[in-house]
């Protein structure tokens, strides 16, 4: 059954249980949980308040989590960085085992320079992947890699490197970041599902216009298109609206980003009638 869900970041200014709030009066059936939501990271991240919020609310049932990546990168060249990126992105898998959440979406890394990354960047990446499927057995947590913009420096920033990447690591999984894969050409989101479809367990939906990434996909040819065929395929996986707000042209109130996510998740309806979770 398709979940149709929506980044906890979309309400960064307000309280757990008014997100949670949020996303189930916009008809959402769940959340993809960052870490980093502000009134949860800056509080410590209190674990019983995640807990208590699972029992609380519905959209926490169906819940993925999104590991930390504000000033982190497991591939830095400052070691000291590197390590507590790694401590951060491992922490986050377990407490997803502790709380509850079934899949933890996870980020690369990237070369800190502005160059195209060599074997000292792939060699801390190998450390770091080995570290994250140790976690992941430990805790009973499905991670999935998430594919970067296609940059100079990025790590994992091509369907043949995602797909390679599958191929070593058979234990993992992928999540496909529509915007993300648009930096990279037409069609490169559909090229990532012709290689990697199969391990796919998490869509962010958004749109990408005039250099700008992550805005309101309804009415996007292009995003229309990746829907019409994962429904066509029988994707089961999450689709989570990742929407920046500060790319809209104005600031948006409470129950005007409630009213903008009805909208945008009734589009993403339109194309999985017949998978829609009951």
């Amino acid at each position: 059954m398709v979940v149709f869900a929506v980044s906890t970041m979309f309400f960064h200014e307000y309280q757990v249980g008014e997100i949670l709030s949020a996303a189930s009066a916009a008809g959402l059936d769940s959340v993809e949980f960052w870490v980093e939501t502000p009134s949860f990271w800056l509080a410590g991240q209190p674990e019983g308040e995640l807990l208590l919020a699972r029992k609380a609310y519905p959209a926490m049932e169906r819940a993925t989590l999104h590991a930390p990546i504000l000033d982190l990168n497991p591939t830095s060249v400052n070691l000291a960085i590197a390590e507590v990126s790694v401590r951060y992105i491992c922490d986050s898998v377990r407490l997803a085992g502790r709380a509850g959440f079934p899949l933890v979406t996870v980020h690369p890394g990237r070369r800190t320079a502005k160059r195209p990354p060599g074997p000292p960047d792939l060699r801390k990446f190998d450390r770091y992947i080995r570290a994250l499927e140790d976690t992941s057995r430990e805790s009973r947590v499905e991670i999935a890699m998430e594919n970067m913009e296609n940059r100079v420096n990025s790590l994992v920033c091509t369907p043949e490197e995602m797909r390679a990447l599958l191929d070593r690591e058979e234990w993992l999984s992928f999540t496909l970041d529509l915007s993300h894969a648009t930096t990279g050409g037409p069609g490169v989101a559909s090229r990532y599902i012709d290689l990697c479809g199969e391990r796919l367990v998490n869509v962010h939906v958004s749109a990408s216009r005039d250099g700008k990434l992550h805005l309101p996909p309804s009415g996007d040819p292009g995003v229309s298109g990746i829907l019409h065929r994962l429904s066509g395929s029988g994707y089961k996986g999450h689709l989570t609206l990742e929407i920046e707000d500060l790319a809209l042209q104005q600031g948006l109130s409470y129950q005007e980003k409630i009213a903008l996510l009805s909208h945008e998740s009734g589009f993403m309806r339109d194309f999985f009638r017949e998978s829609t979770v009951l």
